[in-house]
């Protein structure tokens, strides 16, 4: 049976060799506004006026080697050297399989995810006589979607694209997982156990068992909390000649034993013998 080109609908050499990457039964085409900002499509402009909506499609992506007609070329590594690859995102009609659009795979900016959603995508489609229009589409399925995804990046890896084929935020998040796993199993491998001979040599800074670098910030540090705590200290008890000197300033003698008797015997005498009376009529009674 003889190929057909995808993008074209006409026959392709009998040597010349098909791949199917990818197909997907059935995916919503929209036509969409113009691009008014350059980070790229949303798909809520699309999807919000279902007059946009304009069809229902099968979409391949088809992988197509093509052998090179060189004069002399006969042998199977020429043939290899010589061999033309090309990529083509295909909308058919899911029924009777006629070509809806075609968009060559020539560089990642011809697929574009949309920025609100990892279902949807942008394709700029282009007709044989070359006139290019941009078609959104998007899938019913998230799974879909990033199959859709994984096979654009093989695509690209077959086109010298450096396998930077957009595919939507699946296939990115899936190359930075498997980064972190591998930088994580080559942190396991890392073997940080003692060789023979080896010694760990601990500095305990800050304690009596360790010394500090640096002489001038040591003895700051040191000074600190002695001059904190200086504030804090008591004064030394008084000796006991200087506690006899300074209480003979303080408090008095006591009173000797004649000056107490001469004491009672002045609180003893009355009124009268002191020297005082009632009065001749009683007035000072």
């Amino acid at each position: 049976m003889q190929s057909i080109d995808p993008a074209t609908g006409r026959p392709l050499p009998p040597d010349a060799i098909q791949r199917v990457l990818f197909v997907a039964s059935s995916v919503h085409v929209y036509n969409i506004p113009p691009l008014t900002s350059t980070k790229g499509y949303t798909a809520a402009t699309w999807t919000e006026d279902p007059r946009r909506h304009i069809f229902t499609a099968r979409l391949r992506v088809v992988e197509t080697a093509v052998p090179s007609q060189t004069p002399g070329g006969g042998g199977a590594g020429a043939g290899d050297e010589d061999e033309t690859v090309k990529t083509d995102v295909v909308l058919e009609d899911p029924s009777t399989g006629q070509l809806f659009a075609a968009a060559p795979y020539t560089d990642p900016g011809a697929v574009e995810p949309a920025l609100d959603s990892s279902r949807f995508f942008a394709l700029r489609v282009q007709d044989p006589s070359g006139r290019k229009a941009v078609l959104g589409f998007g899938f019913e399925e998230r799974s879909a979607a990033f199959d859709f995804g994984v096979a654009l990046q093989e695509a690209g890896k077959s086109l010298g694209l450096g396998g930077s084929a957009s595919g939507g935020g699946g296939v990115a998040q899936g190359q930075n997982a498997a980064k972190a796993a591998a930088q994580a199993r080559e942190e396991e491998k890392r073997d940080y156990s003692l060789k023979e001979g080896e010694t760990i040599t601990v500095n305990l800074g800050g304690t009596r068992f360790g010394r500090r670098a640096g002489g001038r910030p040591q003895q700051e540090e040191t000074a600190g909390p002695a001059a904190d705590l200086s504030s804090f200290s008591l004064p030394p008890p008084p000796s006991a000649a200087a506690s006899r000197s300074s209480g003979s300033s303080f408090l008095p003698a006591p009173p000797s034993a004649r000056d107490v008797r001469s004491q009672q015997e002045t609180e003893k005498k009355t009124a009268q013998e002191l020297g005082f009376d009632d009065g001749q009529f009683g007035e000072f009674a």
